[in-house]
Protein backbone atom coordinates (compact mmCIF):
# COMPACT_ATOMS: atom_id res chain seq x y z
CA UNK A 1 0.00 0.00 0.00
CA UNK A 2 1.49 3.32 -1.02
CA UNK A 3 1.58 6.03 1.67
CA UNK A 4 -1.25 4.75 3.89
CA UNK A 5 -2.99 7.37 6.02
CA UNK A 6 -3.82 6.49 9.63
CA UNK A 7 -6.62 8.34 11.42
CA UNK A 8 -7.78 6.97 14.77
CA UNK A 9 -8.27 3.21 14.42
CA UNK A 10 -8.76 3.31 10.66
CA UNK A 11 -6.41 3.33 7.73
CA UNK A 12 -7.05 4.86 4.31
CA UNK A 13 -5.28 4.14 1.04
CA UNK A 14 -5.48 7.69 -0.30
CA UNK A 15 -6.24 11.25 0.79
CA UNK A 16 -9.22 11.13 -1.56
CA UNK A 17 -10.68 8.19 0.34
CA UNK A 18 -10.02 9.91 3.66
CA UNK A 19 -11.54 13.20 2.50
CA UNK A 20 -14.59 11.36 1.20
CA UNK A 21 -15.21 9.85 4.63
CA UNK A 22 -15.26 13.25 6.36
CA UNK A 23 -17.22 14.85 3.55
CA UNK A 24 -19.90 12.19 4.04
CA UNK A 25 -20.04 12.95 7.77
CA UNK A 26 -20.40 16.67 7.08
CA UNK A 27 -23.16 16.16 4.50
CA UNK A 28 -25.15 13.74 6.68
CA UNK A 29 -26.17 16.53 9.09
CA UNK A 30 -28.29 19.65 8.85
CA UNK A 31 -27.12 23.09 9.94
CA UNK A 32 -26.92 23.32 13.74
CA UNK A 33 -27.06 19.58 14.39
CA UNK A 34 -24.72 18.00 16.96
CA UNK A 35 -22.59 15.06 15.83
CA UNK A 36 -23.37 11.62 17.23
CA UNK A 37 -20.81 9.68 19.29
CA UNK A 38 -19.12 7.86 16.42
CA UNK A 39 -18.78 10.94 14.25
CA UNK A 40 -17.60 13.03 17.23
CA UNK A 41 -14.71 10.66 17.83
CA UNK A 42 -13.91 10.52 14.12
CA UNK A 43 -13.39 14.28 14.21
CA UNK A 44 -11.35 14.02 17.42
CA UNK A 45 -9.22 11.37 15.72
CA UNK A 46 -8.63 13.76 12.84
CA UNK A 47 -7.47 16.46 15.24
CA UNK A 48 -5.01 14.08 16.88
CA UNK A 49 -1.82 13.80 14.95
CA UNK A 50 1.94 13.53 15.33
CA UNK A 51 4.25 15.71 13.27
CA UNK A 52 6.64 12.77 13.02
CA UNK A 53 4.04 10.24 11.85
CA UNK A 54 5.16 10.10 8.24
CA UNK A 55 4.87 6.58 6.81
CA UNK A 56 7.72 6.24 4.37
CA UNK A 57 8.15 2.47 4.07
CA UNK A 58 5.41 0.31 2.60
CA UNK A 59 4.68 -3.15 1.24
CA UNK A 60 4.18 -4.19 -2.35
CA UNK A 61 0.81 -5.74 -1.50
CA UNK A 62 -2.20 -3.46 -0.99
CA UNK A 63 -3.39 -5.64 1.90
CA UNK A 64 0.00 -6.06 3.58
CA UNK A 65 1.90 -3.30 5.34
CA UNK A 66 5.09 -3.46 7.34
CA UNK A 67 6.34 -0.71 9.66
CA UNK A 68 4.68 0.75 12.65
CA UNK A 69 4.38 3.79 14.88
CA UNK A 70 2.75 4.86 18.11
CA UNK A 71 0.12 7.55 18.08
CA UNK A 72 0.86 10.52 20.31
CA UNK A 73 -1.71 13.01 21.47
CA UNK A 74 -1.08 16.45 20.04
CA UNK A 75 -4.02 18.64 19.16
CA UNK A 76 -4.04 21.20 16.37
CA UNK A 77 -4.02 24.79 17.66
CA UNK A 78 -3.03 23.46 21.12
CA UNK A 79 -6.59 22.47 21.93
CA UNK A 80 -5.64 21.20 25.37
CA UNK A 81 -3.11 23.86 26.29
CA UNK A 82 -5.22 24.54 29.37
CA UNK A 83 -6.06 21.36 31.28
CA UNK A 84 -9.64 22.27 32.08
CA UNK A 85 -10.62 23.13 28.51
CA UNK A 86 -11.91 20.32 26.31
CA UNK A 87 -14.18 19.77 23.32
CA UNK A 88 -17.67 19.17 24.67
CA UNK A 89 -19.52 18.80 21.37
CA UNK A 90 -19.10 19.25 17.64
CA UNK A 91 -21.86 20.68 15.47
CA UNK A 92 -22.47 21.69 11.88
CA UNK A 93 -22.04 25.42 11.25
CA UNK A 94 -23.36 27.41 8.30
CA UNK A 95 -20.56 29.48 6.78
CA UNK A 96 -20.00 31.57 3.65
CA UNK A 97 -22.09 30.79 0.57
CA UNK A 98 -24.45 28.61 2.61
CA UNK A 99 -21.85 25.87 3.00
CA UNK A 100 -21.20 23.59 5.98
CA UNK A 101 -18.28 23.43 8.37
CA UNK A 102 -17.43 21.55 11.59
CA UNK A 103 -17.59 23.75 14.69
CA UNK A 104 -15.83 22.67 17.89
CA UNK A 105 -17.72 23.61 21.05
CA UNK A 106 -15.58 23.81 24.19
CA UNK A 107 -16.82 23.37 27.74
CA UNK A 108 -16.23 27.10 28.40
CA UNK A 109 -18.75 27.75 25.56
CA UNK A 110 -16.11 29.12 23.21
CA UNK A 111 -16.11 27.74 19.66
CA UNK A 112 -13.71 27.16 16.80
CA UNK A 113 -14.29 26.33 13.13
CA UNK A 114 -12.10 23.69 11.51
CA UNK A 115 -11.54 22.57 7.93
CA UNK A 116 -11.14 18.82 7.53
CA UNK A 117 -9.62 19.45 4.08
CA UNK A 118 -6.84 21.65 5.49
CA UNK A 119 -6.10 19.20 8.30
CA UNK A 120 -5.88 16.25 5.92
CA UNK A 121 -3.61 18.10 3.51
CA UNK A 122 -1.27 19.10 6.35
CA UNK A 123 -0.94 15.62 7.88
CA UNK A 124 2.54 14.11 8.05
CA UNK A 125 3.59 10.58 8.96
CA UNK A 126 6.68 8.58 9.78
CA UNK A 127 7.17 4.86 10.30
CA UNK A 128 5.95 3.90 13.78
CA UNK A 129 2.16 3.45 14.22
CA UNK A 130 0.82 0.44 12.38
CA UNK A 131 1.68 -2.11 15.06
CA UNK A 132 0.04 -0.12 17.85
CA UNK A 133 -2.99 0.57 15.66
CA UNK A 134 -3.41 -3.15 14.99
CA UNK A 135 -3.11 -3.79 18.73
CA UNK A 136 -5.92 -1.34 19.42
CA UNK A 137 -8.13 -2.99 16.85
CA UNK A 138 -7.30 -6.43 18.25
CA UNK A 139 -8.92 -5.54 21.59
CA UNK A 140 -11.65 -3.14 20.43
CA UNK A 141 -14.44 -5.71 20.93
CA UNK A 142 -13.17 -6.50 24.45
CA UNK A 143 -13.08 -2.80 25.32
CA UNK A 144 -16.62 -2.24 24.09
CA UNK A 145 -17.83 -5.30 26.01
CA UNK A 146 -16.43 -3.83 29.25
CA UNK A 147 -18.34 -0.60 28.70
CA UNK A 148 -21.52 -2.47 27.79
CA UNK A 149 -21.33 -4.64 30.93
CA UNK A 150 -20.72 -1.61 33.14
CA UNK A 151 -23.84 0.09 31.79
CA UNK A 152 -25.94 -3.05 32.13
CA UNK A 153 -24.92 -3.47 35.76
CA UNK A 154 -24.95 0.18 36.89
CA UNK A 155 -27.25 2.17 34.64
CA UNK A 156 -30.01 4.31 36.13
CA UNK A 157 -32.25 5.73 33.42
CA UNK A 158 -29.47 5.38 30.88
CA UNK A 159 -26.78 7.05 33.01
CA UNK A 160 -23.89 5.71 35.08
CA UNK A 161 -21.30 7.39 37.29
CA UNK A 162 -17.92 8.27 35.84
CA UNK A 163 -15.46 6.26 37.94
CA UNK A 164 -13.15 9.25 38.26
CA UNK A 165 -15.46 12.23 38.77
CA UNK A 166 -18.67 10.45 39.96
CA UNK A 167 -20.60 12.59 37.48
CA UNK A 168 -23.69 10.85 36.12
CA UNK A 169 -23.07 10.46 32.40
CA UNK A 170 -24.62 8.82 29.36
CA UNK A 171 -22.98 6.36 26.97
CA UNK A 172 -21.62 8.97 24.55
CA UNK A 173 -19.96 10.96 27.36
CA UNK A 174 -17.89 8.03 28.62
CA UNK A 175 -14.89 6.05 27.39
CA UNK A 176 -12.88 3.09 28.67
CA UNK A 177 -9.57 4.17 30.21
CA UNK A 178 -6.50 2.06 31.10
CA UNK A 179 -5.40 2.70 34.68
CA UNK A 180 -1.77 3.56 35.29
CA UNK A 181 0.85 2.19 35.42
CA UNK A 182 -0.45 -0.27 32.81
CA UNK A 183 -1.52 2.28 30.24
CA UNK A 184 -2.25 0.89 26.80
CA UNK A 185 1.11 2.13 25.54
CA UNK A 186 2.93 0.36 28.36
CA UNK A 187 1.07 -2.89 27.66
CA UNK A 188 2.04 -2.71 24.00
CA UNK A 189 5.69 -1.99 24.79
CA UNK A 190 5.93 -4.91 27.23
CA UNK A 191 4.27 -7.24 24.74
CA UNK A 192 6.80 -6.27 22.07
CA UNK A 193 9.68 -6.92 24.49
CA UNK A 194 8.34 -10.27 25.67
CA UNK A 195 7.75 -11.49 22.13
CA UNK A 196 11.03 -10.01 20.82
CA UNK A 197 9.14 -8.80 17.79
CA UNK A 198 10.83 -7.42 14.70
CA UNK A 199 8.28 -4.85 13.65
CA UNK A 200 9.58 -4.59 10.10
CA UNK A 201 8.67 -8.24 9.53
CA UNK A 202 5.05 -7.96 10.69
CA UNK A 203 2.37 -7.97 8.02
CA UNK A 204 -1.10 -6.48 8.15
CA UNK A 205 -4.37 -6.52 6.30
CA UNK A 206 -7.31 -4.13 6.15
CA UNK A 207 -10.98 -4.95 6.47
CA UNK A 208 -13.78 -3.57 4.32
CA UNK A 209 -14.30 -0.94 7.07
CA UNK A 210 -10.66 0.23 6.77
CA UNK A 211 -9.67 -1.34 10.09
CA UNK A 212 -6.05 -2.47 10.25
CA UNK A 213 -5.49 -6.00 11.62
CA UNK A 214 -2.54 -8.33 12.03
CA UNK A 215 -2.38 -10.70 9.10
CA UNK A 216 -1.23 -13.39 11.56
CA UNK A 217 -4.31 -14.39 13.60
CA UNK A 218 -2.06 -16.02 16.18
CA UNK A 219 -0.32 -12.73 16.92
CA UNK A 220 -3.66 -10.95 17.15
CA UNK A 221 -5.01 -13.53 19.62
CA UNK A 222 -1.80 -13.48 21.66
CA UNK A 223 -1.95 -9.72 22.10
CA UNK A 224 -5.65 -9.83 23.02
CA UNK A 225 -4.89 -12.47 25.67
CA UNK A 226 -1.94 -10.48 27.06
CA UNK A 227 -4.02 -7.31 27.16
CA UNK A 228 -6.81 -9.14 29.00
CA UNK A 229 -4.29 -10.31 31.61
CA UNK A 230 -2.62 -6.94 32.20
CA UNK A 231 -5.28 -4.27 31.63
CA UNK A 232 -7.09 -2.65 34.55
CA UNK A 233 -9.90 -0.54 33.14
CA UNK A 234 -12.19 2.26 34.26
CA UNK A 235 -15.16 4.01 32.72
CA UNK A 236 -14.44 7.75 32.71
CA UNK A 237 -15.73 10.87 31.02
CA UNK A 238 -14.07 11.46 27.65
CA UNK A 239 -12.43 14.71 28.73
CA UNK A 240 -10.60 12.89 31.55
CA UNK A 241 -9.23 10.36 29.10
CA UNK A 242 -8.26 12.89 26.42
CA UNK A 243 -6.40 15.20 28.79
CA UNK A 244 -4.35 12.30 30.11
CA UNK A 245 -3.60 10.51 26.84
CA UNK A 246 -0.66 12.67 25.90
CA UNK A 247 1.15 11.56 29.07
CA UNK A 248 1.00 7.88 28.17
CA UNK A 249 4.30 7.79 26.33
CA UNK A 250 7.62 9.45 26.94
CA UNK A 251 9.41 10.08 23.67
CA UNK A 252 13.18 10.21 23.34
CA UNK A 253 14.90 13.56 22.94
CA UNK A 254 18.43 14.66 22.08
CA UNK A 255 19.09 15.43 25.77
CA UNK A 256 18.31 11.93 27.01
CA UNK A 257 21.18 9.87 28.50
CA UNK A 258 21.63 6.19 27.76
CA UNK A 259 23.69 3.35 29.22
CA UNK A 260 26.49 2.41 26.85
Amino acid sequence: MKNPIIVGNKIYKTKKELSGHYKNILNSYKFGEILNENDYFDIIDLLIYDDENNLDETSDNDNEISENTEQKLEFKNEIFEEEDIFIENIRIKKVQFNTKCFELIYNDKSTELISYVMIINNRKYNSESLFNLACRNAVSKDIRAVKKDYFENNSVKGNVKCQETNILSNWSELVVDHRQPNTFSVIIDRFKEIKSLKLDDIKYETTDDNLLLFKDNKLQNEFAAYHKEKAVLRIVRKECNLKRSGLARIKKSSKDLIIK
